[in-house]
């Protein structure tokens, strides 16, 4: 089963990263689903039929499940073009009331995973001298109250990114971040409607950003037309990023 080029997302299943699947699937990559929400999964391979897309339920915190899906993945497609890091989760909290059970969640899924993806990604770029690995940060590794865990893990892969811009620049591979900031998706959907006019409010465009923003930007940073830009976070947010409308 050969493809022209081949892309494994992570968090596939809804929100930004269902956007991203469906983007890059415009751009003619097909897609390696991962998420652990098999329901989700499936309604991607319903949607686009699997001469465009398949899925894989995986905990991507597993080290021996991720070796063993990158090995599948080669022995189908014998090749991996790029790599998209959208998965992760949240439990808020003030530090005095937020479990150690809590922040090791929340680190091992959204840094660790990630971490653990792009190990295996980067030995398959090194062999190829070639690849993109694109990891979704957020604009919360800034600092924001009640995620000392989430915004910690968001910082890390800010680093995790310019650590491998620089290990894996020499091999033709690209290594760069995109951090989202208030998006319209499942999870801001849950908030209460003065929480969330409040959090619209502090934008300094006033507006709430789309599934679609973060994807495009994906969608550029994955393109042919970017072959000098790596070790770089790209700010997906309103503006928010700069401090202004606090």
């Amino acid at each position: 089963m050969e493809h022209k080029k081949i892309a494994v997302v992570t968090g596939a299943a809804k929100g930004i990263g269902r956007a991203i699947v469906l983007r890059l699937i415009e751009d003619g990559y097909f897609i390696v689903a991962i998420d652990i929400d098999e329901k989700g999964g499936k309604k991607l391979l319903v949607e686009f039929g699997k001469e465009k897309v398949c899925f894989a339920k995986a905990d991507i915190c597993k080290e021996k499940i991720i070796q063993q899906l990158f090995e599948k993945i080669l022995k189908v497609h014998k090749r991996i073009d790029l790599l998209v890091n959208n998965a992760g989760i949240i439990r808020d909290d003030a530090i005095w009331n937020m479990s150690s059970e809590n922040f090791d969640l929340v680190l091992n899924i959204n840094l660790k995973g990630t971490w653990l993806m792009c190990r295996e990604a980067a030995k398959v770029f090194k062999q190829q001298n070639s690849g993109r690995i694109i990891n979704i940060s957020s604009r919360a590794w800034l600092g924001n109250f009640g995620q000392s865990n989430y915004s910690a893990s968001k910082a890390g892969i800010v680093s995790l990114t310019r650590v491998l811009a620089l290990e894996l620049g020499k091999y033709n591979v690209l290594v760069n971040a995109v951090a989202p900031g208030l998006i319209d998706t499942p999870l801001t959907q849950k908030l209460e409607k003065p929480v969330l006019e409040k959090l619209i409010e502090a934008q300094p465009t006033k507006t709430i950003g789309k599934p679609n923003d973060v994807a495009n930007v994906v969608a550029f940073l994955a393109s042919e037309h970017t072959q000098f830009i790596t070790g770089q976070t790209i700010y997906v947010d309103g503006g928010k990023s700069i401090g202004a409308g606090t």
